[in-house]
């Protein structure tokens, strides 16, 4: 690198919401703890978004917002799910991901297997003479569901809805494997990197199945 920048981290910016007040002790930079619900300790009092010190996304913040005025107005007690949450850090390559890595599976008691795809087995990436990163896909042995995925690829962002809905309503490792992928698109990687739990892909002629 020719440059390094060197970040010394956010706070939340709370100091002049005069919350003790109203009985909310905030935690860590200043940030404001709220249950699923998006409730602080005062039940009537709500908090999203960066403010909260976690999910530092402009979606996730959205997301949270939403919750956050329908309960209010409501007095309903909506919850937040992020056990399926997409991110990007927008570097080149890119490095994304979703779902569960390796040690979190391990963490969870998970009988799990994991996989990765070099892009130099990808026509699309082979084609546009760019093929630095894998696509590594992480399944549960049990049940053959996705439940993790970590790219790191050019526009590898691109890819990671399709792998967010597998692993949200169980899609298996070979239902991926079985849906049309058109050639010479990076998504074509997916359905390659779903092949090598069980198949080496270097000895397949194009589009296998």
């Amino acid at each position: 690198a020719d440059q390094i920048l060197v970040a010394t981290g956010r706070q939340g910016n709370t100091e002049n919401l005069n919350l003790k007040s109203n009985g909310i002790d905030t935690k860590g930079r200043n940030y404001i703890p709220v249950d699923e619900t998006m409730r602080t300790k005062t039940s009537n009092i709500f908090a999203a978004g960066d403010v909260l010190g976690e999910r530092q996304f402009v979606y996730t913040a959205a997301y949270e917002g939403k919750i956050a005025a329908e309960n209010a107005m409501r007095d309903s007690h909506g919850k937040a799910d992020f056990s399926v949450l997409p991110w990007v850090i927008f570097t080149d390559p890119q490095v994304a991901g979703v779902g569960m890595d390796e040690q979190q599976a391990e963490e969870a008691g998970l009988n799990y297997q994991a996989t990765k795809l070099t892009l130099d087995n990808v026509p699309r990436s082979i084609a546009a003479r760019d093929t630095r990163g894998f696509i590594k896909l992480i399944r549960n042995k049990d049940n053959d569901h996705l439940i993790g995925a970590r790219i790191l690829a050019p526009e590898g962002s691109e890819l990671l809805m399709e792998l967010a809905l597998a692993i949200r309503h169980g899609i298996t490792i070979q239902s991926l494997k079985s849906e049309f992928h058109p050639y010479l698109t990076l998504s074509e990687g997916i359905k390659l990197a779903a092949l090598t739990f069980d198949k080496d892909v270097k000895k397949l002629s194009c589009c296998a199945v």
